[in-house]
């Protein structure tokens, strides 16, 4: 009974962590001309945001061990309503970016904790599901900030609400403390104290890591740049209204979304690698019907496609990370892991907005496109060594 109580807050607690995920991107058309700032301002803020995230996910091995998942988790969700409902009162842009490190700093530690403990403890279908949850909120975000955009023609509102949405979440997982520090004791805290004695030395000595690596890197620029700059492109260059293209970006996430919820079922018939691989080959399709001179309806569709073809490959990789690397190794991988992530979100989307000041948002597919054919490539180079060391005697 504990572990299914366990299990229901684990799944609202991704819903808290996806619900400031989309915010900045499908809010910042409305921001740069509140504030009358260059387009590619939006990246400065999302360094902030993304570099507080890697902070404190590289910290996310000590701040677990001395406080618990349960309180991390709770600590993570009252930051960043905190941080949110503040953002939706500041005067101008430099309030932003302060506030944007309370924001990253609530995200590192809890996502790396909750992952590790999902691919450890839970089969593959729930590490989809829980990442379709956070989806949920992913979706949910747009969607607040476009009905608050349609309403009043402010952002404000859409972050107030969802600032709200967090702090709820947080008396939950106040209330629901004494579950967690019992659960701990019992399970994790054994598990994470089995071998104490691993250095960083030999985890990154490990086969195929660097391959992993660019993967998570690669896979999140993908990710965020869609969010970040998707509705952007389609209101400059595919002539899409502010509140059309809101409404589209959601739908990407809702995408993702509905795309991990499928694969869990789907993941019952198929391995993590052919989950892997099918996803990455619907996304380069999106990403390639984006790029084509087609009617407007069939480009959201194409935002859509990638998000169904992103949904299984960031789920399915965390699952994989024990088995390919071994469950004493997992830990601290995961960790590096999802840094190289947040990695590629800081630094490869705000480049992106560098480049288009000279060639323009067109560019977007492309750079998607090239993305994508990497780590199809990555993958297959990894799954090709560890197979080789499996059958080696």
């Amino acid at each position: 009974m504990i572990t299914i109580l366990l299990l229901a807050i684990i799944y609202m607690a991704f819903i808290s962590l996806g619900l400031p995920d989309a915010l900045l991107g499908v809010a910042w058309p409305a921001m740069q001309s509140d504030w009358n700032l260059p387009l590619d301002a939006v990246g400065l803020a999302a360094i902030l945001i993304t570099g507080s995230t890697i902070l404190s996910s590289l910290l996310s091995g000590t701040i677990i061990r001395k406080f618990g998942t349960g309180k991390v988790t709770l600590l993570s969700c009252l930051t960043t309503g905190l941080a949110l409902l503040a953002i939706s009162q500041i005067p101008s842009f430099g309030w932003l970016l302060l506030l944007a490190i309370p924001l990253g700093l609530g995200a590192g530690s809890v996502d790396a904790g909750l992952n590790h403990y999902v691919a450890l403890h839970f089969q593959a279908h729930h590490m989809n599901w829980l990442h379709s949850f956070w989806g949920v909120g992913a979706t949910l975000g747009p969607l607040f900030l476009a009905n608050s955009l349609y309403q009043t023609g402010s952002w404000r509102g859409g972050y107030a609400k969802i600032a709200i949405l967090q702090l709820v979440l947080a008396i939950i997982l106040f209330i629901s403390l004494p579950l967690w520090s019992k659960h701990e004791s019992a399970q994790i805290r054994p598990a994470l104290n089995s071998k104490k004695t691993i250095t960083a030395k030999e985890v990154l000595s490990a086969p195929g890591l660097s391959f992993a690596l660019l993967t998570f890197l690669l896979y999140c620029a993908v990710e965020v740049s869609v969010g970040l700059w998707g509705s952007s492109y389609l209101t400059q260059v595919r002539g899409f209204s502010l509140h059309q293209a809101a409404t589209w970006v959601s739908a990407y996430y809702g995408g993702i979304t509905i795309g991990r919820f499928l694969s869990g079922f789907i993941s019952f018939r198929l391995s993590n690698p052919q989950m892997i691989r099918s996803g990455i080959i619907l996304a380069l399709s999106g990403a390639i019907l984006l790029a084509l001179p087609i009617p407007s309806i069939f480009l959201a569709g194409a935002m859509v496609l990638i998000g169904l073809g992103l949904s299984p490959i960031f789920p399915s990789m965390l699952h994989e990370t024990p088995k390919r690397f071994g469950v004493p190794y997992s830990q601290s991988i995961i960790g590096y892991q999802m840094a190289a992530g947040y990695m590629g979100s800081a630094i490869l989307p705000p480049a992106l907005g560098v480049l288009v000041i000279s060639t323009g948002l067109v560019i977007l597919p492309y750079f998607l496109t090239i993305c994508l054919v990497a780590i199809f490539l990555l993958t297959e180079a990894l799954q090709a060594q560890i197979t080789q060391l499996e059958v080696q005697p």
